[in-house]
């Protein structure tokens, strides 16, 4: 059975350990999800909205302790955990909100009939995957326009989040979601393979790795079920000639820190004019120097611990490597002495196509800067690797910053921001990033059948 255990990065003590799903399991939270969907179907968009929207009110009014259980649980630093389960509220709102108008069914032109008819109709038991690093955010984006649509949800969370997702299960049931219509199961690599293959289960969604993701999509295109994966991450961040270096760069520093690097869109390519590469380095240096790693409950902390000193050791490594290659280490990069799963933000340059620091992802608090002479040079060094989840470009001149962005090979491309998620955009990537999207209209539009009904005279 699976090992669901919570263990705390910032001092290394195991928390918590908790029992995996057993086959008989495995077959009931089948038979229950499959039976809870046609009467989960048939209820009113309104009447699954309003419990959508009790849920957003939960997510609200347990924001802070929601924020001190991941801070446990995954190292997340109080404010961003806080922030992330008001975001968390704030998509099942939106859906409450928008989901009911968005289900209504659309007149075509009846191009000869008396009526054809577009209808949005939900296609039944649907399985999340969900991973560690926004326990709350990915859940809802997964879980709350499938909600609304009339799907019913087996999830299962990351083996180290086991806490946070029966939390999320108990919101979602106080808030009048059915036990068969939303389900947390601590289940196996395998057990989820067997049911994504069950007749029963109608679709899959994950967020992780591309190994995990290869794999899902192998056992779902073999069994012909719907699949949406949003997988890895190395965004660009492309900075033109007439932005503020300063600013960009102290921007730039705060977003790759965030959640200590471990976000799929973070910026962790940042590509300067070469005349300016200099200035901006050493703001980054400044601000990566100025941060203050440690306990993440401690609301001065800026960056805790990754997510595990397994992760940690990861991407040490990953910068040692760098380094032998011939890469150019400004600061940090070592293991913090001491328990917990602590590093010290790196900040890298000289980092070229040979090295591996150039094309993969390194998920923690590590900046990679790279500097470019021509334009073409910049978005050739954007879209040189096989990701494509998001990118940004920076300046004061609009017109040509929308230009640039045009041309970057991502599926979110943003102008002096980066990495915005609101509940009402689309989310996805192209390339390695994987396919699909989550959030707004276009989130349910993945898990939904496209009905027409088309009416002539007898």
């Amino acid at each position: 059975m699976a090992g669901y255990t919570t263990t705390d990065p910032t001092t290394g003590r195991t928390i918590r350990e908790y029992d995996g799903l057993d086959e008989a399991g495995v077959e009931r939270t089948l038979s229950q999800s499959a039976d809870a969907y046609s009467e989960w179907r048939a209820k009113e968009a309104a009447e699954r909205a309003a419990i959508l929207e009790r849920a957003a009110d939960a997510y609200d009014e347990r924001q802070e302790e929601l924020g001190r259980l991941i801070a446990q649980e995954m190292g997340k630093p109080l404010a961003q955990g806080i922030g992330e389960a008001q975001l968390a509220g704030s998509i099942y709102r939106w859906y409450a909100t928008h989901g009911p108008e968005i289900l209504r069914s659309e007149q075509l032109d009846p191009q000869g009939a008396q009526e054809s008819l577009v209808q949005t109709e939900p296609i039944g038991p649907l399985i999340g995957v969900m991973p560690w690093n926004f326990p709350y955010y990915q859940v809802a984006r997964f879980a709350a326009p499938n909600l609304i649509a009339g799907n019913t949800i087996i999830l299962k969370h990351a083996e180290i989040c086991a806490a946070s997702s029966t939390v999320m299960a108990d919101i979602l049931h106080e808030a009048g979601a059915p036990d068969g219509v939303y389900a947390n199961v601590f289940a196996g690599h395998e057990q989820i393979a067997d049911m994504i293959a069950d007749p029963r289960v109608r679709g899959v969604s994950l967020t992780g790795s591309e190994r995990a993701g290869a794999s899902i999509a192998e056992t779902a295109g073999k069994n012909l079920k719907k699949v949406v994966l949003e997988l890895g991450g190395s965004d660009p961040l492309i900075v033109l000639e007439d932005a503020n270096i300063d600013e960009v760069a102290r921007t730039a520093a705060t977003a790759r820190l965030s959640n200590a690097g471990q976000a799929c869109n973070s910026p962790k390519r940042m590509i300067v004019p070469r005349h300016q590469a200099q200035q901006f380095t050493s703001r980054v240096i400044a601000s990566f120097e100025q941060a203050v790693v440690g306990d993440p409950t401690d609301e001065s902390v800026d960056v805790g611990p990754l997510s595990s000193v397994g992760a940690r050791d990861t991407v040490v490594e990953q910068v040692s490597r760098a380094v032998e290659q011939g890469a150019h280490l400004h600061v940090g990069g070592e293991a913090i002495e001491g328990d917990g799963a602590f590093m010290r933000p790196a900040v890298l340059s000289g980092v070229t196509p040979e090295m591996d620091a150039y094309s993969e992802e390194i998920f923690g608090p590590v900046a990679v800067i790279h500097e470019y002479g021509p334009i073409d040079q910049a978005v050739q060094l954007a879209n040189d690797v096989p990701f494509g989840l998001s990118g940004s470009v920076w300046g004061a001149d609009l017109e040509r910053a929308k230009e640039v962005a045009d041309r970057l090979q991502v599926g979110m491309a943003y102008i002096n921001e980066h990495g915005t998620t609101l509940a009402g955009l689309p989310f996805g990537g192209v390339k390695r990033s994987g396919f699909g999207r989550e959030l707004g209209r276009w989130g349910m539009g993945e898990f939904v059948n496209t009905r027409l009904r088309r009416t002539s005279a007898a």
